[in-house]
């Protein structure tokens, strides 16, 4: 933790060189199949972090006006756009600034494509289709599970698909091995491959976690070159989000109190999981902390064992437990890692608690701060 002992409040840490290694896989991957890989910034949209990001992927995916905006604006090309509904105040800016645009629904895609094609001509449209078979376990998260609002079964599609459709986007997947795409892509081709000769792309959506250290690369390679033998007039697009992020920086705390009850101790910590971390509670998962051993939720009453609690107001801000190798003490620095990816796009403001800090740890050791918050950020939001 020495290389954090400088900071004293709360802050994201981006390791550039942790997020170079993996933007050189990314791109490997993307050089060595032939297919393309942008960057979903529902998982990441630090946009200071863009031109280093430009070196390795060309374009980005957007499921909403802002994000589209800033793919557009400060990414600098247009957005691969799918959302869930696109509304009239919105979709023309949307088309405006995307090269790729999806619908969710035959019905959305009956109201909006005309309307879409004359904002812009050059945009490419396309239909989220659901193949009914997902091995996301955790439901929240599974976008085909029973009743899913998500895509179009395979039984709701005409024959012949409508001319200006020229892709199909599936997204079936999150934080999955190649062995999952594997099983994955044979209930896409099986149900799917008819309509194949109209399409001119499909997108392979997100959760392709390329970058964990026991992923099977070439396995992934393999099975996007032989896709793209079987159909060489499909563009191959995938647009993971966790993978560009991750284990790529930490969320540094400290410690601000140390209380007990009823023979739980817990750590008061100046950030918040609801505010700063909210995946951990809506999953759960637990987080790794350095230099502790996590006990996934039992309390074991072993010494130096503490639960860690947020600083917000929230009585489930908290969870259980990790055992260190010491006693903590106040001011202490306590060290989230992996808290790169869906955590700086989903913190929020709920108590008026400030956002972390946002800072780059440069190659040489320097570190730099993106960004950081102020009142003004939690006024503005109510402005």
């Amino acid at each position: 933790m020495d290389k954090y002992s400088n900071i004293t409040q709360p802050a994201y840490v981006i390791d550039e060189e942790k997020l170079r290694r993996n933007l050189s896989l990314i791109q490997g991957v993307a050089r060595d199949s032939g297919v393309e890989i942008i960057l979903a910034f529902k998982a990441f949209a630090l946009w200071k972090t863009f031109p280093l990001f430009r070196q390795y992927i060309n374009a980005t995916t957007a499921s909403s006006l802002c994000e589209a905006r800033l793919a557009y604006e400060e990414f600098g090309t247009p957005a691969h756009t799918y959302s869930p509904a696109y509304t009239d105040y919105e979709v023309d800016d949307m088309a405006r600034m995307s090269s790729h645009l999806t619908f969710n629904s035959l019905t959305q895609y009956k109201r909006y494509h005309t309307r879409v094609r004359a904002v812009n001509a050059d945009i490419q449209l396309g239909v989220r289709i659901n193949p009914g078979y997902s091995e996301v376990e955790t439901l929240i998260y599974n976008p085909c599970a029973p009743g899913t609002r998500f895509g179009i079964r395979s039984t709701e599609l005409p024959e012949r698909l409508p001319d200006d459709i020229s892709g199909f986007h599936c997204h079936c997947h999150c934080e999955s091995g190649s062995e999952v795409f594997e099983r994955s892509l044979a209930h896409i081709e099986g149900q799917f491959a008819k309509w194949f000769p109209q399409l001119k792309w499909i997108n392979f959506g997100g959760g392709h976690l390329m970058t964990r250290s026991d992923y099977d690369v070439p396995r992934l390679v393999k099975l996007l070159q032989g896709f793209r033998k079987r159909y060489p007039w499909l563009k191959v697009i995938l647009e993971p989000g966790s993978a560009f992020a991750w284990q790529t920086g930490d969320l540094v705390a400290h410690v601000v109190d140390i209380v007990e009850d009823s023979g739980i101790r817990t750590a008061v910590l100046d950030v918040s999981f609801t505010c700063h971390m909210p995946d951990c509670l809506e999953m759960p998962y637990w987080p790794k902390v350095s230099g502790a051993k996590c006990t996934e939720g039992k309390h074991t009453g072993a010494p130096h064992t503490y639960r860690l609690g947020g600083n917000s107001c929230l009585s489930g801000d908290w969870m259980e437990e990790w055992q260190f190798d010491h006693e903590l003490k106040v001011g202490e620095t306590v060290v989230f890692e992996d808290m790169i990816h869906y955590t700086t796009v989903k913190t929020n403001t709920f108590n008026g608690i400030s956002h972390p800090a946002i800072a780059m740890l440069h190659s040489n050791g320097e570190l730099e701060y993106l960004r950081t918050f102020s009142y003004r950020d939690y006024r503005d939001r109510m402005d």
